[in-house]
């Protein structure tokens, strides 16, 4: 799907030199919603040329369907390639930094001779950003926290980011079949970090085929500069500036290998110490004796941590948090897996802003497995979400209540749901007599990020019909902090309540510190997508592995229980405040 990803790209920076430019908003929102369109299709976009099916695709016009073809039979857009003749296209990547807009950069491009990235940032640090009109100290201190959000977040990927760019390596190494016997992605990312520097790929295979696998692995498609090829190591940068390592050994060794390279530091730290108690050496290699180096064990990670007397902690947990002294007294707890998963409580249709349709995001939610999925759209304050009010969502439940029809025969529930902001003053947008009538309620803040919001989280969560609170931090990886927040009071309110705290995987939040107190304080958790396409919904296996890096336990996931706990759970929060 790459090229996807690529025209889409393209569309994205046409809509953003059109935005500098100050030209007709209705076509810099067209070319936003082609990209966001692309980048989620999965299928490859000359598969739906041939088939004709593109231009049924809600989203994609006549003239857009023109320059993807011109795309595919010339690799070029010749647009786009008018377009950034008339921009910096290097400043045009600071539309990406948070509190920076078109506006204040063709200020700063016209009053000030900006021209570039570095030319903008000097310009704030040297205070000349501050001559211009309506430049005060907050609006630059916001600008300054944002470019430094935004530098850090160069630094380092998304899980999702870096997932996508692992996955499809792996898949292309694959295409070696006879000759790689294992391959997995280690290191951070199989810890399911929130963000991840680089990429590491292990592989095992015989070491005749070291050589083919290693020339294999730079020949990737998106390979823009070979750092290094040798037998056991190759590194490469790609298109996208991310590293990618590989490392090879042979069948014997993979248990051990994946081990160490697993990490993380702390905890390998620690086993090689308990080894070395125990008369043993670990290494990349293998298990060995200390005093003979003779070969005991390592073909398994499983075998590695046995030989030393432990069970295996999870990869999610090995940070030398706890894990290595319950895992020696056999004590670890069973941390929620995918085959725990049951549904999802946050997902988007383009009835608000997501891209797909409700029987799209249903069908998806069945085809994985689940036996219920809560439609969760946006409530009217949103309305650059194109907020749902009380009238359409109506609308949507008629919908509903027509494909319920369909799934009913197939055990699966379409839960009517939304997404309820939380206003400033913690009311709520939508009034109480219609949140009674939704099956679940998630309540967000999508303002005043600069604030204490302690306040209105806790009166949302004091409201009867609210039964989960969305990514409650308000934290984004690159874009935001999040804003001031006594966690501790929310975990206390959400127990004494009956609320869950969200673990949002696309903004990985809440934190697998703040997983861990609620699983030390009885709170449940719900792991949701926030999905707004199909695809989006792939990713609660990597919400799970967020979880589980806060040692979630089944018991505390609000997904693992089936359609009645789900609406037990909702009922007994309703009675609970009655009551009170």
């Amino acid at each position: 799907m790459n090229r996807n990803k690529e025209i889409a790209r393209i569309f994205e920076k046409m809509a953003d030199i059109l935005e500098f430019l100050g030209d007709n908003p209705y076509r810099i929102a067209t070319y936003r919603r082609v990209a966001n369109v692309l980048s989620e299709l999965n299928v490859d976009v000359e598969e739906l040329l041939k088939s004709g099916k593109i231009y049924h695709i809600p989203g994609i016009g006549q003239s857009s369907v023109e320059k993807i073809i011109e795309y595919l039979r010339t690799g070029k857009i010749s647009k786009y390639e008018e377009l950034k003749n008339k921009v910096p296209e290097d400043l045009l990547e600071l539309m990406e930094v948070p509190n920076i807009g078109p506006k204040t950069l063709k200020l700063a491009y016209e009053k000030l001779g900006v021209r570039s990235k570095d030319d903008f940032i000097r310009a704030v640090r040297s205070g000349m950003l501050a001559t211009l009109p309506g430049f005060g100290e907050k609006k630059l201190q916001n600008i300054m926290r944002g470019i430094e959000l935004w530098e850090k977040s160069k630094e380092r990927m998304t899980l999702i980011e870096a997932f996508e760019i692992g996955q499809e390596y792996l898949n292309y190494l694959k295409e070696l079949k006879g000759i790689i016997e294992k391959v997995e992605l280690a290191g951070s990312l199989r810890r399911r970090k929130e963000t991840v520097g680089d990429i590491d790929i292990l592989v095992s295979a015989p070491r005749q085929n070291w050589s083919k696998i290693h020339e294999h692995f730079v020949s990737f498609h998106g390979v823009k500069e070979v750092l290094l090829k040798g037998e056991t190591k190759s590194s490469v940068i790609l298109e996208n500036a991310r590293q990618v390592d590989l490392r090879t050994v042979e069948p014997h060794q993979w248990g051990s290998a994946l081990q160490y390279f697993t990490g993380s530091k702390e905890h390998n730290i620690r086993i090689r110490d308990i080894a070395k108690s125990k008369g043993l050496k670990i290494s990349e290699y293998g298990v060995f004796k200390a005093d003979t180096d003779q070969w005991i064990g390592g073909s398994s990670e499983e075998e590695v941590y046995e030989l030393i007397g432990m069970q295996m902690p999870p990869p999610e947990i090995r940070e030398n948090t706890g894990e290595i002294e319950l895992a020696l007294e056999g004590r670890l707890p069973r941390l929620v897996s995918f085959q725990d998963i049951k549904g999802d409580f946050h997902i988007h249709t383009n009835w608000s802003d997501g891209i797909g349709s409700l029987e799209e995001m249903v069908n998806m939610a069945y085809q994985m497995g689940y036996e219920y999925v809560v439609i969760g759209d946006h409530s009217q304050s949103a309305r650059v979400a194109n907020g749902l009010d009380v009238e359409r969502y109506k609308k949507q439940w008629k919908e509903i209540d027509r494909l319920q029809k369909e799934y009913s025969s197939k055990g699966f529930y379409i839960l009517k749901g939304c997404e309820v902001d939380i206003l400033p003053d913690g009311s709520l947008d939508l009034p109480d007599s219609v949140l009674a009538e939704f099956d679940f309620v998630v309540a967000s803040i999508h303002t005043r990020f600069s604030q204490d919001n302690t306040y209105r989280i806790l009166k949302a969560m004091e409201n009867p019909y609210v039964n989960l609170i969305g990514h409650p931090t308000g934290k984004s990886y690159g874009s935001r902090q999040g804003y001031i927040l006594d966690m501790e009071k929310v975990i206390e309110v959400a127990k004494e309540t009956g609320t869950a705290l969200e673990l949002n995987t696309f903004r990985a939040d809440l934190s697998p510190e703040y997983v861990r107190m609620c699983m030390a304080k009885g709170v449940f958790i719900a792991i949701v997508t926030d999905a707004h396409a199909p695809a989006h919904l792939q990713y609660m296996h990597l919400g799970v592995g967020l979880a589980r890096r806060g040692w979630a336990v089944p018991e505390l996931v609000l997904n693992t229980r089936d359609v009645k706990g789900v609406r037990e759970f909702v009922l007994r929060k309703r009675k609970l405040l009655a009551a009170v």
